[in-house]
């Protein structure tokens, strides 16, 4: 299989429970487009030229520039001079991978990678900034040992009466029949939690198979766009996402969210999705954002570099690249986790027996 089929057959996987077919021209496109812009530009295997590869293929075909030289005044061209300086000929490997790396720090998007043999480069501050919302330890406590596993979710329901779902990550799948037997057994609770906390994502059909069991109607979630020429504001017109409702069991009560800083990617999907229905209300933190389909190339000396190259908008076309507010901010206290509390599904089981 050559890199151009797996570049295709990546996205594709990303993509396809999203409006299939428009995306699906979209992705093509890019895939016919990509061989021609890497046969266009030759750089030598060395420092200066991996440099300027890496930095011209941001320039060219990274999605969020003009929207990131908004939000903090990221200005792609000052990098380049102030990287430039830090290239010498005959540098080490590992020095080239530490200067590209910090390079593509200033993104500030942890969809944005650097691989080689011996380390990824990696951007973590979009979590690690803020307060982590979410304790293994006491989360085990709350689970128990008497919870079931349905797939990739683990569940039960709590002595009040509220139905308790912690899905640990979208790379976990599910089927039709892991969510008929959920909801079926969570038929006579109050309500219902998901706890998507410290869900790093992973792939979105499995985000659009859960949350199609909350709601009766066809929603409009958001917008994709796809990158089309070498400007930085060369896009495709938005393509409408909708959310189509399960024709297995729905649920009809209330649902609460739970989220923070490490919901990303896929996650970030799901919650864009569930914040628009009546029933949902998110409680915790803001997520991490990750809204950017991620696309991979290579750069001369084999290093691979993956980027955010399609942007996830939500239904009012405003980027959800840095994160979604929750409807009600809770965070975790020091008192609480002294009496192995969490005060978040504390506050989420009280919110859904008082409604």
């Amino acid at each position: 299989m050559d890199k151009y089929h797996l570049i295709y057959s990546t996205i594709f996987a990303e993509t396809k429970s999203k409006h299939l077919f428009g995306t699906l021209l979209c992705v093509i496109f890019l895939w016919v487009l990509t061989p021609s812009c890497i046969r266009e530009d030759t750089f030598d295997d060395s420092p200066e030229g991996n440099f300027e590869a890496l930095w011209k293929l941001i320039n060219e075909r990274y999605c969020f520039l003009e929207y990131k030289n908004q939000e903090y005044g990221l200005d792609w061209d000052e990098v380049y001079k102030e990287y430039k300086h830090r290239i010498a000929p005959g540098m080490s490997k590992a020095g080239l991978f530490e200067v590209l790396s910090e390079m593509l720090c200033e993104l500030r998007d942890g969809h944005v990678n650097l691989y080689s043999s011996r380390d990824v480069g990696r951007y973590w501050k979009w979590y690690e900034d803020y307060p982590e919302n979410f304790n293994d330890s006491i989360h085990k406590l709350y689970l128990g040992t008497d919870y079931r596993i349905a797939s990739g979710l683990k569940y039960k329901i709590f002595e009040n009466n509220i139905g308790y779902i912690y899905y640990e990550s979208f790379s976990n799948g599910i089927g039709n029949g892991n969510l008929d037997d959920v909801l079926k057994y969570m038929e006579l609770c109050n309500g219902i939690i998901i706890d998507v906390r410290n869900n790093g994502g992973g792939t979105l059909t499995n985000s659009s198979l859960l949350a199609s069991r909350f709601t009766n109607e066809k929603v409009l979630t958001g917008y994709i766009i796809h990158k089309t020429g070498k400007g930085r504001n060369d896009f495709s017109s938005p393509k409408s996402i909708y959310l189509e409702p399960s024709n297995r069991i729905r649920w009809q009560k209330k649902v609460v969210v739970l989220t923070n800083r490490h919901s990303y990617s896929a996650t970030n999907d799901f919650v864009n999705s569930m914040s628009i229905l009546p029933n949902v209300t998110l409680i915790g933190d803001k997520t991490g954002g990750g809204s950017g389909l991620p696309f991979s190339s290579e750069l001369p000396n084999g290093w691979s570099v993956r980027f955010s190259a399609s942007p996830h908008l939500d239904a009012n076309k405003n980027h959800i690249e840095f994160g979604i507010e929750p409807h009600i901010k809770v965070d975790m206290t020091k008192e609480d986790i002294l009496r192995n509390k969490d005060t978040i599904i504390e506050y989420a089981c009280d919110f859904l027996n008082e409604n």
